[in-house]
């Protein structure tokens, strides 16, 4: 597998607010044009005319895209595991293109589910950040293209769950301290019931494994996503509080015990394993002094090997994260 020489997504940087507790934060945005089916219904014509509308608005762009043509499978796996593609998009499609900042902070998708998906990712809880750079890009797209738009449903997608505005904050949390305290379900019920939505790092299935959980609202405004994300950092860091550290020492040590001696590892026994390893770290456990940060690039490595078989994928597994676990001190 060949992979081209690529930075490390900028959501991964050091200095990453409340990144004890928030990961990465991220705006999403879906547009299509008018005058053209939506992907699904479209002919190779019609998806390259997209192809090309996006591209050319893009040239003026303010924010440097850059088209990333002829993606190996390895680099594929790469901007998966960055979270800039998404595991459905097939870029190799006819009229599919992926374009990137040089900084890795925004993607845009060309014909995934809509005609324009884009998407910015910024480090720990910096929500309005992520937004911010979003809008702007949001606004150079439409000032040089023409959108579908309804004016009582607003932007118009494929999927009407996109309705009422195509766009989608959200915050990639590890919770594990409300996940050891037995309140995390709680926690879950109570953010569904003011209208967000909670799932795991790899969707619905995953939601429990490792603590790592997206937070999403589509319809809330600023100011309930900002308040209920903010009372989720505080519950989290409270629950963390009670447990002790000779506790959080032990289980950590088991989990790397156990990854160290595997010779193969799934990706959801190796989220459990980095979630104990990235809250010792968090702590500054004895023996768990790499950064934080550190640990989420592993993380965000596990599905790296995800288009291989799945015996070698999990060999791969096993063999990385013991190099690095090996090396924490």
């Amino acid at each position: 597998m060949v992979l081209r020489s690529m930075p490390p997504p900028a959501w991964l940087e050091v200095d990453a607010p409340d990144g004890d507790v928030v990961i990465s934060s991220r705006f999403r945005a879906a547009r299509n044009l008018c005058g053209l089916p939506f992907p699904h219904l479209a002919n190779p014509e019609q998806l390259r005319a997209v192809q090309s509308a996006v591209k050319k608005s893009v040239e003026t762009c303010p924010i440097q895209l850059e088209s990333m043509n002829n993606l190996s499978e390895a680099e594929r796996d790469y901007l998966l595991s960055s979270r800039l593609l998404s595991p459905d998009f097939d870029h190799r499609e006819i009229g599919r293109s992926v374009l990137i900042d040089r900084d890795r902070v925004v993607s845009v998708m060309v014909n995934e589910e809509d005609h324009i998906r884009l998407q910015v990712l910024t480090g720990g809880w910096s929500a309005w950040s992520a937004e911010e750079t979003g809008r702007q890009l949001l606004n150079h797209l439409e000032n040089g293209l023409n959108t579908m738009y309804h004016p009582d449903l607003g932007p118009l997608t494929a999927s009407p769950s996109n309705l009422h505005g195509g766009e989608r904050r959200s915050a990639l949390f590890h919770l594990i301290g409300l996940a050891q305290t037995k309140r995390l379900k709680r926690m879950i019920q109570s953010l569904t019931v003011i209208g967000l939505t909670a799932r795991g790092l790899y969707g619905e299935s995953s939601r429990a494994v490792g603590a790592f959980i997206q937070v999403s609202a589509t319809r809330s405004s600023d100011a309930d996503f900002r308040g209920a994300c903010n009372q989720v950092i505080r519950e989290e860091r409270m629950a963390r509080r009670e447990v002790r550290r000779d506790e959080l020492a032990d289980r950590a040590g088991q989990a790397v015990e156990y990854a160290i001696t595997s010779k193969e590892i799934s990706l959801r026994d190796a989220l459990l394993v980095l979630g104990w390893v990235r809250w010792a770290s968090s702590a500054d456990i004895e023996g768990f002094r790499t950064p934080p940060r550190a640990v989420d690039s592993w993380t965000a490595m596990m599905e790296f090997y995800g288009t291989q078989d799945p015996k070698i994928a999990s060999q791969h597994r096993a063999i990385y994260l013991r190099q690095r676990l090996e090396s924490m001190n």
